[in-house]
C-alpha cells in the first residue's frame, strides 16, 4: 500500500531535461556543472565560541552566594545569561574549587559553594 504514485510522460521528461540533456540518438548528454562542493571531514563538529560576562570568579560566587542549591537554571536566572553559559560558569567555579557537585543526575546537577558543601 502506498510509495509514490507513478510520473507522467511529460514530468519525467522535464527531470530526465533537468539531470543531463537527450541526445539525438538516445543517448545522455553529461550535464556540466559550475559549482563543486567542498567535502568535510566526517566526525568534525563545529566549534562555537561562547560570549561569557565579563566578572571575576568573586562577583559570580557573589550573585549565586545567596543560593542554598545552585542549578544551571537558577544560576543562568540569577546572572541573566543563557543555561548554556551558566553551565560553562559553573564548570569553571567548580574546576577552581569555588562550588561542588552535592547532587543531582543525568546533567541535571546541584551545586553549593564550597563553604557551605556537605562534609
Amino acid at each position: 500500500m502506498g510509495g509514490t504514485k507513478k510520473k507522467t510522460l511529460a514530468s519525467m521528461e522535464k527531470t530526465q531535461n533537468e539531470d543531463g540533456e537527450t541526445q539525438q540518438d538516445g543517448s545522455k548528454k553529461k550535464a556540466t556543472t559550475t559549482t563543486t562542493k567542498e567535502a568535510k571531514p566526517m566526525g568534525e563538529r563545529k566549534r562555537v565560541e561562547v560570549l561569557m560576562p565579563k566578572l571575576s570568579d568573586q562577583d559570580f560566587m557573589k550573585s549565586l552566594s545567596s543560593q542554598k542549591a545552585i542549578t544551571v537554571y537558577s544560576a543562568a536566572r540569577s546572572l541573566n545569561v543563557s543555561a548554556s553559559i551558566a553551565r560553562a560558569i559553573l564548570g569553571s567555579l567548580e574546576s577552581k574549587g569555588l562550588v561542588s557537585k552535592v547532587g543531582g543526575f543525568s546533567g541535571h546537577y546541584v551545586w553549593a559553594s564550597a563553604s557551605i558543601s556537605r562534609t
